[in-house]
């Protein structure tokens, strides 16, 4: 069975909402650690497509089996990058390398209208 949820989402919060209804919506357990990692995960994505390009393009969130993935595409071909160092008072770069920890998988591919669109699944058991 297969649940899914498709908006363009003004914010990290919304996007967050979105992903919360259907993870609660989905039959099946989800763990605890793994709502949160899921909600930490879709709103550093949305984020980042909000901070770092010319804004959110596409978003979507289904849950397949025990598998939820989510598909974020922006506006930029530029992939996202992990601070090489961090010094004192220093702010972002976290957020890239925590998704890509948490993911079960991260997938990110060039898109017809010039972004980027990464997809990203988490088992959620």
């Amino acid at each position: 069975m297969t649940q899914a949820a498709s908006h363009v989402p003004a914010t990290a919060a919304q996007a967050r909402d979105r992903v919360s209804d259907l993870l609660k919506a989905h039959p099946g357990p989800v763990e605890a650690m793994k709502l949160t990692d899921a909600l930490l995960i879709t709103s550093e994505l949305v984020t980042n497509a909000h901070r770092h390009t010319d804004g959110l393009i596409d978003f979507s969130a289904r849950v397949t089996g025990n598998r939820l993935t989510l598909l974020v595409e922006d506006a930029s071909p530029d992939h996202p990058v992990t601070a090489s160092r961090h010094g004192p008072g220093d702010v972002g770069g976290y957020g890239w390398p925590m998704v890509r920890q948490l993911a079960t998988s991260v997938t990110i591919v060039p898109t017809a209208r010039g972004g980027k669109a990464i997809s990203v699944t988490l088992d959620l058991m």
